[in-house]
C-alpha cells in the first residue's frame, strides 16, 4: 500500500495478509452491475475518508471486495466521461469533447459498439436506469445503443428551469423522464426528483429478480450527488454534513438494497458490482459539492481532483476480500474486462483504449505497471501520465469561488500553470513541480504526447484515428 490510506482503508488493508486467495470464477457467465454516481468526489464515501455521514453498505462492499486508490475517468465532465465507460475509448477518440444539452442534435455515434452491445453477443439482458447524457434524440438513447430497458433522464437533472443558480437564465425545457424512447412525464418536478433514487433502486431490484436465471448487465448512472441536491423524506436532514451527506446516505442505502437483493436470490457470488463516479466534485457549489480530499482541484480540470474518483468493486469468491489496489486503472477498462469475463469478442476494426484488468481484480498487482494515460479537456491535450509521473503542459485552468447552499460562486479566476512534472507516488496533491530535476523523463513523456496528438488530435488538428460523432452538428 502507498499513499491515500484513510483509517477505514488502513483497517481494510490489514486484511490483505489474511485474505483468502482468489479462486476461479463461477462456471456460468458473471453478472455485472455498474453504479455510476454524478460529481462524487474522491473523498465522498467511507472507504475513502468521508466525514459527517455514514456509508455502511459501501464499507461492506470494500470489506468484502477491493478498492482502487488510483482509478480514473475518461474526462472530468459528464458526457465525455460516460462515452468512455460505454465504448472503452478515450472521449476524444469518439469525438465527445463536451456535454450534450437539451438543444443538442448530436450524440454518441450509433455505430459505436457499447459495453451493452458487447455483452448482448453473449445473450446478456441489459438495462440502464438513471442519467444517460449521451444524446437525447431517439437514435442516441440507450435502447438504440444495446440496452433492452431504459428508465431515467436523457441529460443532467439541473438542465431545467429550476436550476439552483438562476432558473430564469437557462430557458431549458421541463426535464423529461423516459421509459425506453418515450417521454412518460414531460414535466418532471422537484417532488419527482426527490423520489428518483428510490425509483431507480426499485427498477434495479426488479430487473435483478426478473433475470436471476440468465446473465445480466445493469448500468445505474445516478443523477446525484450533482446539484440540485434532492433526497427522499427518510433521508432529509439526517446528517451533520447537510444536504450533501443526506444524498450520499440515500445512495448508500440504494447500494444496500442491491446487495441484499443479490444475496436473497443467490446471485452475489456470480455478480461483479462496481461503485464509482463520473468525475470529481463540483467545487463551485461549496457545501452542496463534494470533496477531493488530498487531491488538487475538482470537476472540469485536468488535475487529479477532476479525474481520480472513488472505486469499490465486490465479487465474493473471486475478488480477494478487504484488499486495496494502488495500481492505475480507469473506466476505459470496464468494457475490455467485462468482455473477457463474458468471453465476448471485442469490437473489430477499431481502437479500444482500455485494458483488460482481470489480473488487478484478482489481486495480482504488477509492480512495474507503467501505464500511459492522456488527459484531454475539450479538444486539447492537457497532460500525460506515465507510471508515477504526470506531465502537465502550459495552460490556464479556471477556478471559481465556492458558493454555499447550492448557489455557486460567481467569481471566476484563470490560473496559469507552466510545464509541470509531478511524482504522484510522493505528491498526489500535485504541489511540487520537479520538471527541472528530471529532463529525460520530461522528454520521454513529451514524445508520448506528440504521438497522441497525431493519433487523437489536439486543438484544431484532427487525429488520424478519431471516430465521428453521431448526428448533425447544431
Amino acid at each position: 500500500m502507498k499513499h491515500l490510506l484513510t483509517p477505514l482503508v488502513v483497517l481494510v488493508s490489514l486484511l490483505i495478509s489474511t485474505a483468502s486467495p482468489a479462486v476461479a470464477g463461477p462456471v456460468s457467465k458473471p453478472n455485472f452491475i455498474v453504479i455510476f454516481c454524478d460529481d462524487m468526489g474522491y473523498a465522498d464515501i467511507g472507504p475513502f475518508g468521508a466525514k459527517g455521514y455514514q456509508t455502511p453498505n459501501l464499507n461492506r462492499m470494500a470489506a468484502e471486495g477491493m478498492i482502487f486508490t488510483d482509478f480514473h475517468v475518461g474526462r472530468a465532465v459528464c458526457s465525455p466521461s460516460r462515452s468512455a465507460i460505454m465504448t472503452g475509448s478515450y472521449p476524444k477518440r469518439v469525438s465527445v469533447n463536451g456535454n450534450f444539452s437539451p438543444k443538442s442534435k448530436t450524440g454518441l455515434n450509433p455505430d459505436e459498439i457499447t459495453i451493452a452491445e458487447v455483452l448482448k453477443q453473449q445473450n446478456y439482458a441489459t438495462a440502464c436506469f438513471g442519467k444517460w447524457h449521451l444524446g437525447h434524440q431517439p437514435e442516441f438513447l440507450p435502447t438504440s445503443q444495446g440496452f433492452d430497458v431504459f428508465y431515467g433522464l436523457p441529460y443532467s437533472h439541473d438542465m431545467w428551469n429550476h436550476h439552483p443558480e438562476d432558473g430564469t437564465r437557462y430557458h431549458f425545457p421541463e426535464l423529461p423522464l423516459y421509459e425506453g424512447k418515450n417521454v412518460i412525464n414531460p414535466a418532471l418536478i422537484a417532488a419527482d426528483q426527490s423520489a428518483h433514487t428510490r425509483k431507480l433502486t426499485e427498477r434495479t431490484v426488479h430487473f435483478i429478480e426478473q433475470n436471476k436465471t440468465n446473465p445480466f448487465f445493469i448500468y445505474l448512472p445516478h443523477p446525484l450527488p450533482h446539484v440540485p441536491l434532492l433526497m427522499g423524506p427518510n433521508f432529509e436532514g439526517k446528517t451533520e454534513r447537510g444536504a450533501y451527506g443526506d444524498v450520499v446516505e440515500e445512495l448508500d442505502w440504494s447500494v444496500g438494497q442491491i446487495l441484499d437483493t443479490l444475496d436473497a436470490n443467490g446471485l452475489r457470488e456470480n455478480t461483479l458490482v462496481i461503485f464509482t463516479s463520473d468525475n470529481g466534485p463540483w467545487l463551485r457549489y461549496g457545501n452542496h459539492g463534494g470533496s477531493a480530499g488530498p487531491l488538487r482541484e475538482g470537476k472540469g480540470t485536468h488535475f487529479e481532483g477532476g479525474f481520480r474518483v472513488p472505486f469499490v468493486v465486490s465479487w465474493p469468491g473471486t475478488i480477494p476480500p478487504g484488499t486495496v489496489n494502488t495500481q492505475f486503472a480507469a473506466t476505459l477498462d470496464l468494457l475490455p474486462t467485462f468482455a473477457a469475463l463474458a468471453e465476448a469478442p471485442l469490437p473489430p476494426n477499431r481502437i479500444i483504449d482500455g485494458h483488460d484488468i482481470r489480473s488487478l481484480l484478482l489481486g495480482e498487482e504488477t509492480k512495474d505497471y507503467k501505464r500511459t494515460f492522456f488527459y484531454y479537456q475539450g479538444p486539447n491535450l492537457n497532460a500525460v501520465r506515465k507510471g508515477k509521473w504526470k506531465l502537465i503542459f502550459p495552460s490556464r485552468y479556471t477556478v471559481w469561488e465556492k458558493g454555499s447552499d447550492g448557489i455557486p460562486g460567481a467569481k471566476r479566476t484563470l490560473h496559469p500553470i507552466p510545464l509541470s512534472l509531478f511524482n504522484l507516488d510522493t505528491d498526489v496533491g500535485e504541489t511540487t513541480n520537479v520538471a527541472a530535476q528530471h529532463p529525460l523523463i520530461v522528454d520521454g513523456i513529451q514524445a508520448l504526447a506528440d504521438a497522441a496528438r497525431l493519433d487523437l488530435g489536439d486543438g484544431q488538428t484532427p487525429g488520424a484515428n478519431v471516430r465521428p460523432l453521431g448526428g448533425s452538428r447544431p
